[in-house]
C-alpha cells in the first residue's frame, strides 16, 4: 500500500503526531506503524501517568516550552474526549536543609517558566496538603495531575482514523529495514513492505536503531534505565493523597523516588533508576546480549557510570532491597513501614546519551532527506505529546512541502 506519510511508533508521541498531521492535513493518506499488537505498550504504557507542570526544566528549551502547552492541550483532551484525568497538584517536599538551596532554585525555574499558581508553603502547610509527610517546606504545584496515557494514545490514533477512512494503523507490523525507490521510501516489516513519500519515527527505545536503518549519521546511542515501583498496600492508601515529589539532586538526572495516586485509586512509590540489560525488559532478570553489547560498547555508557558512581549503586541497591527502597520513602512519610509496600511494576526510559555520558539532553529532532526523527523524548514527553505532534506536522509541512 502506498502513503503519503508513515509514522512509526505507536506509543502517545506516536500517535499525537499522527492525529495532528491529520488534523492538519485531513486528505492525506497515512499510516501508523507499530511493532506490539497494543499501541502504548511500552515507555507510555509503563510510566508513572503524571501531568508534569513543566516545573524543572530549563526556561526557553524544548522540554519546557512543549511541556507547557502540551499540559494545558492534553487537559482540555481528556475533558473533552472522557479520558481519566484529575489535576490534583502536588507537593515537592524538602526534608533537610541541604535540599533548600536546590529547592529554592526549582521554584525559581518555576517562576520563570510561569508556572500557574506555584507557591513556596511551610511545612505546616505541607501537613494541611498531605497529612502524613513529614518536612522543613515545600513547593505546592496545583497544575500538576494524573491521566490515563494509554487511553489517551488510543483516543488520540481513533480521532485520527475518523479524519481519513484511508489511513491505517498497521498494529504487529516491526519495522526491519528502509530503502528508497525514487520518491518513495519502501518500509520492510515482518508482514510485508508499503511505500510512503515521507516517513516520520517517533520510535523511543528503538529511535536510534531506526535512525540508522534510515541512513542518519548518529553518532549517539539510546541507553535504557529501568524504574521499579512498589505500591501502597489497602490499609495504608490513607497516607497519600495525591503527588508528593521529593527535591531533585541536581547531581542526579532523575527526578528521585515518588509517590504517585493513579487515576484507578492505586498509590505507587517509584521509580528508582538502573540500567537495564534489555532495552524492553521490564523484570529485574530480563537480559538481551543485543541491547547489553549495544550498550556497553559505548563510550558513553561509561562516562555516565564513572560520573554518577556512587548514585547508581545506590540505586542498584535499592533496586534488589525493599528494605532500602522503604528507607527512601519513610524520609517523606516516616510512618510507612514494611507491611505498607508490596511490589509492583516496573516501566524503562529512553535517553538519547551524549558520548560524554550527559543524559539531561532537552527534545532532540532531526531532519534526514524525506524523514523526521524524533531522537530523544524522554519525560515530559507524554505531558507534551500534543504540542510535540503540533511542532512535528508543522515541521513536516515545511520539511516536506505539503503546503
Amino acid at each position: 500500500m502506498q502513503f503519503d506519510i508513515a509514522i512509526v511508533g505507536g506509543g502517545i508521541v506516536g500517535a499525537a503526531t499522527f492525529y495532528k498531521i491529520q488534523k492538519r492535513n485531513p486528505t492525506l493518506k497515512l499510516a501508523l506503524f507499530e511493532k506490539e499488537e497494543a499501541l502504548a505498550a511500552h515507555q507510555t504504557g509503563h510510566n508513572s501517568g503524571v501531568i508534569h507542570s513543566g516545573l524543572y526544566y530549563k526556561p526557553g528549551s524544548l522540554k519546557a516550552k512543549n511541556c507547557i502547552e502540551g499540559r494545558h492541550e492534553l487537559v482540555d483532551f481528556a475533558k473533552t474526549h472522557g479520558i481519566d484525568h484529575d489535576v490534583c497538584g502536588k507537593v515537592v517536599v524538602a526534608t533537610d536543609e541541604k535540599e533548600i538551596p536546590n529547592m529554592d532554585r526549582i521554584f525559581d525555574i518555576g517562576t520563570e517558566n510561569k508556572i500557574e499558581g506555584i507557591e513556596k508553603i511551610n511545612a505546616d502547610q505541607v501537613k494541611e496538603i498531605e497529612p502524613f509527610v513529614k518536612s522543613i517546606g515545600g513547593i505546592w504545584v496545583p497544575c500538576t495531575g494524573i491521566i490515563d496515557f494509554v487511553g489517551a494514545t488510543k483516543k488520540m490514533v481513533e480521532l485520527a482514523l475518523s479524519i481519513n477512512p484511508n489511513s491505517k494503523v498497521f498494529m504487529g507490523h516491526e519495522v526491519s529495514s528502509i530503502s528508497k525507490e525514487d520518491s518513495f521510501s519502501i518500509i520492510h516489516s515482518n508482514k510485508g513492505d508499503h511505500s510512503s513519500k515521507y516517513l516520520v519515527f517517533c520510535a523511543g527505545l528503538q529511535a536510534d536503531r531506526l535512525a540508522k536503518k534510515d541512513g542518519v549519521n548518529l553518532k549517539e546511542k539510546v541507553v535504557g534505565f529501568r524504574g521499579d515501583y512498589y505500591e501502597l498496600t489497602e490499609k495504608a492508601k490513607g497516607k497519600v493523597k495525591n503527588l508528593i515529589y521529593p527535591v531533585p539532586n541536581p547531581d542526579f538526572p532523575f527526578l528521585g523516588v515518588h509517590f504517585t495516586r493513579m487515576t484507578n485509586g492505586e498509590i505507587e512509590c517509584g521509580p528508582n533508576a538502573v540500567f537495564t540489560f534489555k532495552r524492553e525488559g521490564y523484570n529485574k532478570t530480563d537480559f538481551s546480549l543485543k541491547d547489553t553489547a549495544d550498550a556497553l560498547s559505548y563510550g558513553g555508557t561509561w562516562k555516565l557510570f564513572f560520573n554518577n558512581m556512587s548514585f547508581g549503586i545506590n540505586e542498584y541497591r535499592r533496586a534488589f532491597s525493599k528494605r532500602l527502597f522503604l528507607k527512601t520513602l519513610q524520609r517523606m512519610i516516616p510512618s510507612l513501614d514494611d507491611t505498607d509496600i508490596h511490589p509492583g511494576r516496573a516501566g524503562v526510559r529512553a535517553l538519547l546519551l551524549s558520548q560524554d555520558g550527559d543524559t539531561r539532553d532537552d527534545f532532540r529532532i532531526e531532519y534526514h532527506g524525506n524523514s523526521i526523527h524524533v531522537l530523544n523524548a524522554p519525560s515530559p514527553a507524554a505531558t507534551a505529546s500534543l504540542a510535540i505532534g503540533n511542532y512535528v506536522s508543522k515541521e513536516a509541512e515545511k520539511h516536506f512541502s505539503l503546503k
